[in-house]
């Protein structure tokens, strides 16, 4: 019979933010467990593009929205700590590019005057010309204008990868999640039969929630699910490219970023406007198909010749939002012990952690002394989507 632990806050879900909220409440003194059923960030988190967002793309009407106040200030936090002296030391974390641009096509350039005039991005954006360029769009035929945004593109799985070292020995490979309790009330979880207590329960198990909240017989907070249909290519023509290619709306026409494959070849990365509204619709066939028109119609001197092509269908799992709106922060639902959220974007974790840790903060958790932790099954490192899919 596996023994019981006590612990001050049991995690479930080891993406991102699991993983970052586990982080900062060790830094912090308090003894932890996270639990993980799949792969470490092997749900949301390592099919996201890795973009630590400022707010810019949601301000491309000029508008100063919540979303763009919210995640403001999250590059540069992220940035101490990809650097070792911010709230985590993420020292060692992969950084695929200083900077994530906006493209605009020469047609639309005149279009952006209002936009970079706005409060939202005024003193966070450049224009760069020539050898400034990413090198995808050093060619003399690119017509568009470029702006370089204050933001940043991490390597996740390396991300994941240094989040996990610092969790320690407290990663819990664990299928099977019941609720434990006394007298009615929820004092931890069972986990594979064996049984944890805690002060604090988190769940930011992603998409797996709403399951896990069923799971305990509650209905709220409700999730929503927000489908992407992202495009994948590996080939040896591609070149380094992190850029949002604005259309004419409130959206990114394309989002690509590019990321490094085992076998030494680039892959692209491809959302935005694309990946959504119509794109969640259409089959892989014509979802690549459309991928390579625009790419040939953006960016003609690209050789796509030798290029291998894939999809990928992502769900977003956020809080529940009138009209399927994206939500414009992190979020945290508190039900006794029991604390639910999504960060809503991998640039959130830190705002997600900021929430529990003000819970604990509210109702007077402290860290208590902690007996060391048994030897645990851990879970394995998420696998890139171009790995599986791109070989």
């Amino acid at each position: 019979m596996p023994s019981v632990i006590s612990t001050d806050v049991l995690i479930v879900g080891a993406g991102v933010a699991g993983l970052w909220l586990n982080a900062r409440l060790r830094r912090q003194g308090f003894s932890t467990v996270l639990v993980e059923s799949a792969s470490l960030g092997g749900g949301q988190s390592v099919k996201s593009q890795g973009i630590i967002h400022g707010g810019a793309k949601y301000a491309l009407h000029g508008a100063l929205t919540g979303a763009s106040e919210a995640i403001a200030d999250m590059p540069r936090r992220w940035r101490e700590a990809l650097a070792g002296n911010g709230e985590l030391d993420l020292s060692g974390v992969r950084l695929l590019s200083e900077a994530h641009y906006l493209w605009s096509p020469g047609t639309l350039a005149g279009n952006l005057t209002s936009f970079f005039a706005s409060k939202a991005v005024r003193g966070r954006v450049d224009q760069v010309k020539g050898e400034q360029l990413p090198p995808a769009l050093q060619d003399k035929r690119f017509k568009g204008k470029v702006y370089r945004l204050a933001e940043l593109v991490v390597d996740v799985p390396s991300l994941i990868q240094r989040l996990a070292d610092l969790a320690g020995d407290g990663l819990l490979a664990g299928q099977t999640i019941e609720p434990l309790l006394e007298a009615g009330v929820l004092v931890g979880l069972q986990v594979d039969g064996r049984e944890i207590r805690a002060q604090r329960i988190v769940l930011s198990a992603g998409a797996g929630t709403a399951q896990l909240l069923e799971d305990l017989g509650l209905s709220q907070p409700a999730m929503q699910r927000r489908p992407l249909h992202m495009i994948l290519a590996k080939g040896p023509g591609l070149k380094p490219l992190y850029a949002h290619c604005l259309g004419g709306g409130s959206k990114p026409r394309i989002t690509v970023t590019t990321h490094p494959a085992a076998d030494g070849q680039w892959v692209w990365y491809m959302g935005g406007d694309i990946a959504e509204s119509e794109g969640v619709h259409r089959e892989p066939a014509e979802q690549i198909a459309t991928a390579q028109k625009e790419i040939a119609q953006l960016l003609p001197w690209i050789d796509l010749s030798a290029t291998q092509w894939a999809t990928l269908r992502v769900d977003r799992a956020e809080p529940l939002q009138t009209g399927l709106t994206r939500p414009d922060n992190a979020f945290l639902a508190e039900q006794g012990r029991l604390l639910v959220g999504w960060p809503t974007k991998l640039a959130l974790a830190p705002d997600f952690a900021d929430r529990v840790i003000a819970s604990l903060e509210r109702d007077g958790i402290q860290p208590q002394a902690a007996e060391p932790l048994p030897a645990l099954p851990k879970p394995p490192m998420g696998v890139p989507a171009w790995e599986q899919l791109l070989p």
